[in-house]
This record gives C-alpha cells, structure tokens and sequence, in this order.
C-alpha cells in the first residue's frame, strides 16, 4: 500500500522542472511539480498537494488536507499507545 502526504508548497522555481519546497508538519522537503504544474509554478505557492515518494501527484483543497493531516496524527498517537 502508497501513502500520500499533504503538504503546502512555499517555493518553485522558475519552470516546473525545477524542484520546488514544500511544508509537511513543519518540515520542508524538495519535491517535482510536473505533474501538477500546467504553465507558471508561481500559480501553485501556498497551494495544498498530495506528496509521494517526492512527487506532487495531485492538487487538494485546504480541507481535505488538514483533515488527511489530522488522521495522520491521529493514527500516529494510535500506534505509539
């Protein structure tokens, strides 16, 4: 099974082969956004996505991604009871 992680992306490049950084809980991690990105990368900052394996595979609303978030942590605090 794949997990993909909301994150809020806070810098790109000038041309979406270039890596942009994205904010998971606090922590910033290089990412690809061409697979998001459909002409100016600046159109995607403070944008929500879904991150895998270092791939923005899609864009997702705030909600949704807070709420993924929230069952994060919640699962979390399952397994380290």
């Amino acid at each position: 099974m794949c997990i993909g992680v909301p994150g809020q992306i806070v810098a790109v490049g000038e041309d979406l082969h270039q890596l942009a950084t994205v904010n998971i809980c606090g922590v910033q991690r290089q990412i690809i956004i061409a697979l998001v990105c459909d002409d100016d990368p600046a159109a995607l900052l403070g944008v929500w996505v879904l991150v895998h394996v270092g791939f923005a595979m899609s864009i997702i609303d705030e909600q949704q991604a807070r709420e993924t978030l929230a069952a994060l942590e919640q699962l979390e605090m399952t397994v380290m009871d």
